[in-house]
């Protein structure tokens, strides 16, 4: 039994690839936190990891994680866009 979907042509070593093209750069995080809610926020991509990924908001009053795992973007929960 599959409990989370994992979206089509996704997996998470094309996720990683797609981080570490974002390294540095303005992103657009969207966290689905549950009940058909979403927190969207702009960001900086700061760190590439093994397992994780790490953004800085950039508003400094922001209260939420700023750490992911690339599972998270391969089960829709985080979605990272990049900001021209």
């Amino acid at each position: 039994m599959v409990m989370i979907k994992p979206l089509s042509g996704l997996n998470i070593t094309a996720v990683k690839r797609k981080m570490e093209g974002c390294y540095n750069k303005p992103v657009t995080v969207k966290l689905n936190v549950g009940r058909n809610r979403y927190v969207t926020f702009p960001a900086t991509v700061n760190g590439i990891y093994p397992f994780l990924f790490t953004v800085c908001p950039d508003d400094k009053n922001f209260l939420g994680k700023t750490a992911y795992s690339y599972s998270e973007v391969v089960c829709g929960r985080v979605k990272v866009a990049r900001r021209a």
